[in-house]
């Protein structure tokens, strides 16, 4: 075979295994779209549930170490007297977050996901379907523990809460602007640690802002207890 026959045939094979990559690439986006929007119908009827028992939920989601487990259980501390809490804890195994958030007098449910990085609208409605919804006036739900996957999925509460730490570097907002950009609450944690680790909090806030203008905004430190207080005003309670 002439050289030129040669080059022609292996152009056609590499064309041939593009136009194979295009076709699994759009495959795997129409299979993306149509899990999103199941997703979506479900976290609708999720909410839908919830308002009908004049219940309050939220989202929370943040990176491993952000202090989101510490943070449930300040709050619980101080909303346990007055109202009945469920808490939902995701991780991909274990019951470390359910153990210590239920020694603050709350029902906790924990959803070991495997292999998946994020709890989805089916994860809560399994759940919310087989609980007596009228026990409960709040329900918090604890995502499992990254700033990428919980951002596909939505889950059908009334407010999404990102919460990050200053320890993951001034940069985190702006490497995962996503969760920020629909997230109604973002929370910068481990607030004592700021003169020691010299983070440049004024640059988080900022970027937050800039991924979300609606976006409220705080600093807290679980450890401390500082704005808690203004958290739960934020919260609504």
């Amino acid at each position: 075979m002439p050289n030129e026959e040669i080059e022609f045939s292996r152009i056609k094979e590499v064309e041939s295994t593009n136009l194979a990559r295009d076709d699994i690439r759009n495959e795997v986006i129409e299979t993306k779209k149509a899990v999103e929007k199941d997703n979506n119908l479900l976290a609708d009827k999720v909410h839908q549930n919830l308002l009908e028992n004049n219940i309050k939920s939220f989202d929370i989601v943040g990176a491993i170490g952000a202090g989101k487990t510490a943070l449930l259980e300040k709050i619980a501390e101080k909303l346990t007297p007055k109202y009945r809490i469920l808490v939902i804890c995701g991780d991909i195994t274990t019951r470390v977050d359910a153990d210590r958030i239920g020694k603050h007098n709350v029902d906790t449910i924990q959803i070991n996901t495997g292999r998946e990085c994020a709890l989805n609208a089916y994860h809560v409605h399994q759940i919310i379907k087989n609980k007596d919804l009228k026990n409960y006036d709040i329900i918090f739900i604890e995502n499992v523990g990254n700033l990428i996957c919980p951002s596909e999925f939505v889950l059908g509460t009334d407010k999404r809460i990102t919460v990050v730490s200053i320890t993951e570097g001034e940069w985190v907002i702006e490497k995962h602007p996503m969760l920020f950009k629909m997230s109604d609450i973002a929370v910068i944690n481990k607030i004592d640690l700021k003169e020691r680790l010299g983070t440049n909090v004024e640059k988080m806030i900022a970027d937050a802002k800039n991924f979300n203008p609606e976006i409220e905004v705080i600093t807290t430190s679980a450890k401390t207890g500082e704005n808690i207080d203004k958290l739960m005003e934020l919260l609504g309670f």
